[in-house]
């Protein structure tokens, strides 16, 4: 068993990302890391929540889920964030969550740490690659080491991205996950949980 500590921090609207995310929890845990499992605040209004049934549905079904705080990356080894495509970008509640760690920043607390990231958007070119290097550059002011999965397994063939894990949703948002995208959420998950375990000496 490793002793790597395993933040998974996330945005979700309608669920997609929320499912990707408790996929790398397992996965996490099964590659012996112990695991937090963070949502980041909501930002968006009552209304716009209110006008989405999904989005309704989901919001009050996490709504007693850990929200993220700024100790869970600290703490953590290994971080995987989460978001939805919002314009090619990272969603703005993951982004404001990012902008609180200055602090931690500032400290150097941020820094030798590995990180990945996972997305999702309705399209199959919608934006998906650009919103994980739009998140990297993130990780590369905080001196964190990127580790995306690359063409590191014969299964990444298949799922098509090597900036890390991604899903299209379809035009009414609720494709399911294949099992291609579980293969990838999986070696995604202990790719940095074995090479976090490396950097602590362990591997």
């Amino acid at each position: 068993m490793s002793d790597v500590k395993l933040s998974v921090i996330y945005y979700s609207a309608t669920g997609t990302i929320h499912k990707m995310a408790e996929r790398l929890v397992e996965a996490g845990k099964r590659a012996g890391a112990e695991v937090r499992l963070r949502k980041v605040a909501e930002l968006a209004p009552d209304e716009a929540i209110a006008s989405n049934p999904a989005w309704s549905r989901h919001h009050e079904e996490t709504r007693d889920e850990p929200r993220a705080t700024p100790d869970d990356v600290v703490w953590a080894d290994a971080v995987l964030f989460g978001t939805p495509t919002r314009y090619g970008n990272v969603a703005s509640q993951l982004k404001q969550f990012l902008d609180t760690l200055g602090p931690q920043w500032q400290q150097g607390l941020l820094a030798d740490k590995v990180y990945a990231g996972f997305t999702a958007s309705q399209t199959a070119h919608g934006g998906q690659e650009s919103t994980l290097l739009t998140l990297y550059n993130v990780i590369i002011h905080f001196g964190g080491l990127v580790v995306p999965p690359g063409y590191t397994d014969p299964l990444k063939f298949t799922d098509g991205n090597p900036y890390g894990v991604s899903h299209v949703t379809g035009p009414n948002n609720d494709a399911p996950l294949t099992d291609a995208e579980y293969a990838a959420l999986d070696h995604m998950a202990q790719r940095v949980v074995r090479i976090a375990g490396r950097l602590r000496g362990e591997g």
